[in-house]
């Protein structure tokens, strides 16, 4: 299984902002695309898709800037992978060209459950396990735009 590049871009602009919360001023898209390396059109898509799942506040501005919600402190992180990955297969057995084992495959079963496994062990993680240490101290590091010592 392999997540999108938009999951893996809002799992990291949400780890970025659970230490922001810990450490100071709540950042603005502009600063959290640059401190994770992602262009800023990528980055606003992913905010306003996390706002609109409850996760993320954005305030406009003097004072403003991103911050968790409530919602976005405790998420659970296989939900949120399933709620941003949608529904689908891990391989397309109906595709343009059927495979001709579809209707006695044994291997879509088991690529199904393979894939629900990989779900429920991000099932109860929140994004505050995500930032224990050492990732933690790193991104604040890389946030004020300098590593992180020990």
């Amino acid at each position: 299984m392999r997540l999108t590049r938009f999951t893996d871009v809002a799992l990291r602009v949400l780890m970025r902002l659970t230490v922001t919360a810990e450490d100071g001023d709540p950042p603005t898209t502009r600063e959290v695309a640059a401190t994770m390396q992602v262009p800023y059109t990528h980055a606003a898509k992913v905010v306003a898709r996390l706002q609109h799942l409850g996760l993320v506040d954005a305030r406009r501005g003097r004072g403003g800037g991103l911050s968790l919600t409530t919602s976005g402190w405790s998420a659970s992180i296989g939900a949120l992978v399933r709620e941003l990955e949608g529904p689908g297969e891990v391989v397309d057995c109906e595709g343009s060209t059927p495979c001709p084992l579809r209707s006695a495959c044994r291997l879509r079963s088991a690529l199904r459950k393979a894939e629900e496994a990989f779900y429920a062990s991000l099932d109860p993680l929140t994004v505050r396990d995500l930032v224990s240490s050492p990732t933690g101290p790193l991104l604040i590091g890389i946030s004020r735009g300098r590593p992180a010592t020990g």
